[in-house]
């Protein structure tokens, strides 16, 4: 903590000289509309709290995929076994892997298998326009899954440039490659994106070889826009200690598989808009436990989810109706969890009113499972409009996970599912306050959740081998957050400091701790920073910091650093992680890689 406390203090300090010599800067988030697939609301008006990743800050971020961009985010919590071509799991404000909803222009993502394979669907930063980080239950805007967050990779409409590739090599034999496309006719526009990212490895075993495809297209655009993205992602990595101790001497592999096509088209008159969607989502996951001897022990599990659903709006003087209608068919073929299907019906409906300087949006989303039943997810927005750069926001309502295929049915000699499990629930509230100029933003909020039935694996005993999936009693999450960035000028150059820090505090009633292998273990301080400058015309820096403590005890400090040189039509940049060689591990049993460097050239034309 006393490191914790001089960070913060030296940011202060800096951020009180910065001030001295602020100078007026266009945000750039003014004109952003965040979009819950329905009503489309500017950023400084949302009543959540939302963050944004934009194009710039990903191209001067010391980052080289959304894992890694997400890591600079207090109260995201990114547990990584490997590098660029291992796992993540992604937990926000103190929610599970399963408890997150990742989204891709809109699309829900979610993989009835297990929530291990959220970010496998993650985009290259190429092709991404931003990222929408909504913090706190989201069920009632998407449905179930959004348990304590969401997360939607919004794609880029156009390229600046016809042609850029890019090739990257450093530490642990890191050798990256792509090649990203963009064409725009009066009718047409492309993007399409081809990388492969491969590695020996920063120790035993860790060796991976990814490949990524990327493809969107809007067509007849003079008449009825047509729009389609498509993507594929294979990816072999070497899994050493994924999910077994050292001490078991195994040597696991894994090879994933994720794609997404989707098709749709928007219909707009002056106060009706609706936008049909077609969607076919496919996962695979095969997973051994003795690399070199597939027979000893291997999974095989195939998903697919085929959906179609219409989102829409109307303008009226009582304020604007969101509404939707998805529905959707879940599949998979695995030989550990059996054969199986559900049918799921997700009905939204909010209203979005405004009177005076308030703004009240309530809404619900009822849900049909053909194995669960009816559910709903009512819940309440209101924010306050205290001034023109003040706002005043708070919001609560009801959230809901239903048990994935592995929580019901995995079964192998250490671990067992249970058939019979409930689903999750959760009623969650927050409160905050925004404020925002033209070059400085702040939130601050407090928040807390409710949950029954959460889902652990549990052991009956600190003798018993086999962990059972267990609905937990009661488990109250509640925490503190406040994020900032400013933005100023040096030599006409603009630079930013960020800095954001999130507390986070369980109470778990009627478990005990010593014998879940999945215990609540969050990140109890969370603390970032981002430093971007330039001083000199064709040169940028990027420095960042992140202190982790996390309610066992364990805690580490992490600083990255990147730097770019421009050369009209090239950029060269050097991306440096772990600068300091922290020792830590994210999760599990894998430590995560010491310091290490990365060299990129990129060339458009």
């Amino acid at each position: 903590m006393l490191k914790l406390r001089f960070a913060f203090t030296l940011l202060l300090v800096a951020t009180s000289s910065i001030i001295a010599q602020q100078t007026q800067t266009r945000q750039e988030l003014d004109t952003v509309l965040i979009k819950s697939t329905r009503i489309d609301v500017p950023f400084k008006e949302n009543a959540r709290t939302i963050q944004i990743i934009t194009a710039d800050i990903i191209k001067k971020s010391a980052a080289t995929n959304v894992a890694e961009l997400l890591q600079q985010v207090a109260g995201v919590d990114i547990r990584r076994r490997g590098t660029a071509g291992s796992q993540a799991d992604l937990y926000i404000r103190g929610g599970g892997f399963d408890q997150t909803l990742l989204l891709i222009d809109g699309i829900k993502m979610d993989d009835a298998q297990t929530g291990h394979h959220t970010l496998n669907a993650a985009l290259p930063i190429e092709v991404i326009e931003r990222i929408e980080i909504v913090k706190g239950p989201a069920a009632r805007i998407f449905g179930q899954n959004a348990f304590t967050g969401a997360i939607n990779i919004v794609t880029k409409k156009k390229l600046n440039s016809t042609v850029s590739a890019n090739i990257e090599a450093g530490s642990f034999g890191q050798l990256n490659g792509s090649v990203t496309f963009g064409k725009e006719t009066e009718n047409t526009t492309i993007i399409a994106h081809i990388g492969t990212l491969t590695s020996d490895g920063y120790r035993t075993n860790s060796d991976y070889e990814n490949y990524n495809y990327f493809f969107k297209g809007t067509f007849n655009k003079q008449k009825q826009p047509i729009n389609v993205i498509a993507t594929f992602f294979d990816r072999k990595f070497g899994a050493q200690n994924f999910y077994t101790p050292p001490s078991f001497g195994l040597n696991e592999y894994e090879e994933t598989q994720n794609s997404l096509l989707g098709i749709s088209t928007t219909f707009q008159s002056e106060k009706f808009k609706i936008t049909p969607r077609l969607y076919w989502r496919r996962g695979q996951d095969i997973f051994l436990l003795q690399r070199d001897n597939p027979s000893f022990y291997r999974n095989l599990h195939i998903t697919n989810k085929v959906g179609a659903e219409a989102n829409a709006s109307y303008t009226s003087s009582l304020g604007v109706t969101g509404f939707g209608l998805d529905i959707s068919r879940v599949s998979i073929s695995s030989n550990n969890l059996g054969d199986r299907n559900r049918t799921m019906v997700n009905l939204f409906l909010e209203h979005r009113f405004k009177t005076g300087n308030f703004d009240i949006t309530p809404g619900v989303a009822v849900t049909y499972f053909s194995d669960f039943k009816f559910h709903a997810f009512p819940g309440l927005d209101i924010g306050y409009k205290v001034s023109d750069n003040l706002r005043a926001y708070g919001n609560i309502g009801y959230t809901y996970r239903i048990p994935t295929y592995t929580d019901l049915y995995y079964n192998d000699s250490s671990t067992t599912g249970n058939p019979n499990l409930k689903p999750e629930e959760a009623l969650a509230q927050e409160l905050g306050l925004k404020y925002n100029t033209n070059n400085f933003y702040a939130t601050v909020s407090v928040f807390n959740r409710d949950a029954n039935n959460l889902i652990d694996f549990i052991r009956p005993n600190t003798t018993a081998t086999k962990f059972e999936a267990t609905n937990i009693a009661e488990v109250n999450t509640k925490g503190f957050e406040f994020d900032a960035n400013y933005t100023f000028k040096i030599k006409d150059y603009n630079q930013s400091l960020a800095v954001g820090y999130t507390f986070l505090e369980d109470n778990i009633k009627d478990q005990d701790r010593d014998l879940s292998r999945y215990r609540l273990n969050t990140l109890k301080h969370h603390f970032t920073t981002r430093l971007r400058t330039q001083l000199f015309k064709n040169v940028s820096q990027n420095i960042i910091y992140k202190h982790a403590e996390r309610t066992d005890g364990q805690s580490y400090n992490v600083w990255d650093a990147s730097i770019i040189f421009n050369f009209n039509k090239f950029d060269f940049t050097v991306t440096a992680n772990n600068i300091f060689n922290a020792k830590f591990i994210e999760t599990g049993f894998v430590p995560m890689p010491e310091s290490n460097v990365l060299f990129g050239l990129r060339y458009s034309f």
